[in-house]
């Protein structure tokens, strides 16, 4: 009997074994060919999500007895009108500084090389030397900079390859979109056909409101930045506001990135540390507005992922998918958790992705005015021993 018992752990290992290694490699399989086909995949993931946007449009144009493929087109021409128009009237404030890009970064490189020679010689080395290192470096990194570009053009050449496929898949899925409804009804069959519809429209409002809230910040973004750099006496104001707005496309790290183009802009190029830091104490105001302001009245709550699981999967999704990726990975985090709170067996993870369970510990409005009056009281006593 012992030996038996003893087999039979054994067995029992080696099938746990099996089946954990039969996980690891389709995972590492599945991670795999979503890299090898990222260039195929993302235009799909895109045209999802901002099928989901145009929707309310398209919907309303069919029940004024407008033909799906007519309303479609309309709605899709109408909103590349004006996402071009935008671009165009971007463009023409950003193309100044795209002109005078290389006399701009011949300053940077000039000044640079006197603040670190300045560092140097604080620490003992010759100034001179230090000088002629950072030219070095720089012309051997502007030499290399050649292979860098093909890269560059390349890649691009593909995304402009990618987004001219955009509009083709959001008519798609626009006009096939009762198919994959009744598609995944069926699969769900008629027990859970009610849960599956609540699932659908929960999508639908969360992918919806997330792509036209951020939409919305971002051109809000322009004005402040542009302003607040306008007023700050920024040269190019427009045009940096506008490039550090875009950067807000990627959560919690935008506004930071964003922040980082005029603020090297002012230390490196204009030479003036004063009117840097006057940039970083600018950028931590406008942070505020669109943590606290923007964010919670535009984009919403309706996301409900918790920023550990947003934190890792903006890095996960940037080395899978890179930028696409990163502007993907929320809206998607938001989807997966609400398929998982429709699912028993994966209620466990729906919990985990989501905000539930901290409320004690976050920090909100009516705890600090719970806490004011004993920190009150203990000022007061303070004061009364003085």
């Amino acid at each position: 009997m012992t030996e038996d018992n003893a087999i039979r752990k054994s067995e029992k290992r080696f099938l746990l074994a099996q089946r954990m290694t039969y996980t690891l490699l389709a995972i590492i399989l599945f991670l795999y060919g979503l890299i090898a086909i990222r260039n195929f995949l993302y235009p799909i993931a895109f045209g999802f999500l901002l099928a989901y946007l145009l929707f309310p449009i398209a919907n309303w144009l069919e029940k004024k007895r407008v033909p799906r493929i007519l309303a479609n087109f309309i709605t899709i021409i109408g909103v590349l009108g004006i996402m071009i128009s935008l671009i165009l009237l971007a463009y023409s404030q950003v193309a100044p500084v795209a002109g005078e890009l290389p006399k701009l970064i011949d300053t940077g490189i000039r000044n640079l090389s006197a603040m670190l020679a300045v560092l140097g010689d604080y620490f003992g080395f010759d100034r001179s030397e230090t000088r002629q290192l950072i030219q070095e470096q720089t012309s051997a990194f502007i030499a290399s900079g050649g292979e860098y570009l093909q890269d560059i053009f390349s890649s691009t050449a593909s995304t402009i390859v990618a987004i001219g496929l955009l509009p083709v898949y959001i008519f798609l899925f626009l006009y096939y979109r009762t198919k994959f409804a009744y598609f995944l009804l069926k699969i769900a069959g008629p027990t859970r056909r009610k849960e599956t519809i609540e699932i659908l429209r929960e999508i639908s409002k969360v992918s919806a409101r997330y792509m036209g809230g951020v939409i919305a910040v971002v051109t809000v973004l322009c004005f402040l930045n542009s302003l607040g750099l306008w007023i700050i006496g920024v040269r190019f104001a427009i045009a940096l506001g506008i490039i550090s707005a875009f950067f807000n496309f990627i959560p919690y790290f935008g506004t930071l990135l964003g922040g980082l183009v005029p603020f090297l802009f002012a230390l490196l190029v204009e030479n003036d540390p004063v009117l840097a830091f006057r940039v970083v104490i600018l950028f931590i105001i406008i942070q505020f507005i669109e943590n606290n302001i923007l964010t919670p009245n535009i984009v919403g709550g309706n996301v409900k992922v918790n920023p550990f699981f947003i934190i890792t999967g903006l890095v996960a999704a940037s080395i899978i998918w890179g930028i696409p990726g990163m502007l993907l990975i929320v809206p998607f985090l938001a989807i997966i958790r609400i398929v998982f709170s429709h699912i028993d067996p994966m209620r466990p993870y729906a919990f985990l992705l989501g905000e539930e369970g901290t409320a004690k510990h976050s920090i909100s409005l009516s705890k600090i005015k719970k806490l004011w009056p004993w920190a009150k009281k203990k000022v007061d006593k303070i004061q009364d021993k003085n």
